[in-house]
């Protein structure tokens, strides 16, 4: 069992997050659905029989959605990141998840439900945390003008010349 899971908590439309998400990512599935009994629905407000918690996987991590109650709300303080191995991904998952939702900046954005994911390319880690500032610096410089990342355009300032001289440092294997 994974010691650390995602609990997501929605007002009352958790089941209906869960087979959303399930439907965009590959791997994925519903796992459980929990309804309230007499003692949680007494405790919580909620009609006995109800969907209480659905528990899912995304890409085979799991997670649990709780109809709630409308006390809490999603903030961009806690995201999802997607690490996408090509364009294709990128562009497949920013058009699905942002739909209905709202496209923020630099490959964030909010879901209809208003969950924030962060789909990036799985080599903007080694790109931003280059051993040369200038190469991290030029692709920060790039990722800020961004909503949807560009792996290409991302790779371009990841190799662009150094401003001070003009040269073309070598892209790192």
């Amino acid at each position: 069992m994974q010691k650390i899971t995602p609990f997501l908590w929605f007002d009352d439309n958790a089941e209906e997050a869960a087979n959303y998400y399930v439907s965009i990512f590959r791997n994925s599935r519903v796992v459980n659905v929990a309804r309230y009994g007499e003692a949680g629905a007494k405790s919580s407000g909620r009609a006995k029989g109800s969907v209480m918690t659905v528990a899912f996987e995304l890409e085979e991590q799991p997670f649990v959605a709780l109809n709630g109650g409308p006390g809490f709300a999603f903030t961009p303080a806690i995201s999802f990141v997607m690490n996408c191995e090509t364009q294709k991904e990128i562009d497949d998952l920013w058009k699905k998840l942002s739909d209905g939702g709202e496209e923020v900046e630099c490959g964030w954005l909010k879901d209809k439900f208003g969950v924030s994911w962060q789909i990036v390319p799985a080599i903007i880690w080694e790109m931003i945390s280059d051993p040369d500032p200038v190469k991290a610096d030029n692709v920060m410089q790039a990722l800020v003008q961004m909503k949807k990342l560009d792996i290409e355009g991302l790779k371009r300032a990841y190799g662009q010349p150094i401003a001070d001289t003009g040269t073309h440092r070598k892209k790192s294997a």
